[in-house]
């Protein structure tokens, strides 16, 4: 029988982000993937109260966090992993194709000379199909590219963590568009998603709510999104798929937090370098993307 974590989710709001605490019941150790660090654009300023709550969760529940995951690096929120890390513990670990996203927005940020295009910021790399486990619960992290080059669903036990692949059925797909997006590799990801078992729960890392629908929601399964998802769904054909994808994009207005959250989170969460007066700046590149 294949193990079941619990799964405690921390919902923010403003960047409509689900941050998912998964749990070994047996040994109280724990994941937590996709965290959000809170940002106010207009003023500059970072807080914590959304990562605080996940602490005094984790403190109030005894748990061992033994790892910090990213399913790809986030556009529209920054991440917390550094804060969580110093916190509670844990590694921070997310798929080793983010080499070819620091590489390319280290280009269109201009970044210090000194910023490593290698991943090693990071304190794990999962290779496409790495194994590791959360406690007992054995886990991989299978290579899911399309909405970004470096997408990773973790599966841990029966629940899989999709990040930015899929949203839920009523909302369909993740967008293509960004630098080193790809609406074919996206369809042919999901289809690997489709080939877990039927009954394999699926989080989400974003909900809007789908017209129609008064309440946010981030969790399904393989069979309910393969059966009903209105992108992809009963069978779309990945020339379909792509015509979509590629058309409904071009509608999209670039994510509010795009700039200042890849250029966070390409560095595991950390800011970049403090200039010469000890302040740390996030750059605003114009008509680059």
């Amino acid at each position: 029988m294949t193990a079941r974590p619990v799964v405690k989710t921390f919902f923010d709001e403003p960047t409509f982000t689900a941050s998912h605490v998964v749990i070994d019941p047996a040994t109280k150790a724990a994941a937590i993937i996709d965290s959000v660090l809170d940002f106010d654009h207009a003023s500059g300023r970072t807080s914590t109260k959304g990562a605080d709550e996940i602490i005094a969760y984790a403190t109030a529940e005894g748990l061992k966090v033994e790892w910090i995951l990213e399913t790809h690096v986030h556009a529209d929120h920054l991440s917390a992993a550094p804060y969580l890390k110093k916190h509670v513990g844990g590694r921070i670990g997310i798929g080793s194709n983010i080499r070819t996203v620091q590489k390319t927005f280290g280009e269109i940020f201009n970044v210090e000379p000194e910023f490593r295009r290698d991943g090693s910021q990071f304190d794990a790399l999962f290779d496409d199909n790495a194994r590791f486990s959360v406690g007992g619960i054995d886990a991989r992290a299978l290579w899911t590219p399309g909405h970004t080059p470096a997408c990773v669903t973790y599966v841990i036990g029966d629940a899989a963590f999709v990040g930015d692949t899929l949203f839920m059925p009523d909302y369909g797909t993740a967008r293509c568009d960004f630098p080193g997006g790809d609406a074919a590799a996206l369809y042919r990801s999901i289809q690997k998603i489709f080939a877990l078992p039927d009954e394999t729960r699926l989080f989400m890392c974003h909900d809007y709510k789908a017209p129609g629908r008064d309440a946010y929601a981030w969790e399904t399964t393989v069979r309910e999104e393969r059966d009903w998802n209105v992108h992809v769904g009963r069978g779309v054909s990945e020339a379909d798929f792509v015509k979509m994808r590629t058309a409904r994009d071009k509608t999209l207005a670039m994510p509010r937090l795009i700039l200042p959250s890849v250029q966070v989170n390409m560095r595991a969460g950390e800011f970049p370098p403090p200039d010469s007066n000890g302040v740390r700046y996030l750059k605003l590149p114009l008509n680059a993307l």
